[in-house]
């Protein structure tokens, strides 16, 4: 069975800070993994590929966008939700 949503994403994450997805929490923020804004937005780029989907997020304003990125947990639901609103 293919992994989950969860697990896919904790998997892109760990890639972009260079830990092994058991390093991950899902309680914590990607500032706190040591992701920069760089890696922010290739994250996103990487989940809008793996689940062909397109996030609402704003580069340049990421704390203006619908899409929450406060913390690993976060990310995961809302990639649930963009995925559940495109199958309607």
């Amino acid at each position: 069975m293919a992994d989950s949503v969860k697990e896919r994403i904790i998997s892109i994450i760990a890639r972009q800070a260079v830990l092994e997805p058991e390093q991950v929490p899902l309680t914590t923020s990607l500032d706190d993994l040591g992701i920069d804004s760089l890696g922010l937005v290739e994250a996103i780029f990487a989940i809008e590929e793996e689940f062909d989907i397109s996030v609402p997020f704003n580069a340049n304003e990421p704390s203006e966008s619908d899409f929450d990125i406060s913390t690993v947990a976060s990310i995961v639901t809302a990639v649930e939700t963009l995925i559940s609103d495109q199958k309607r």
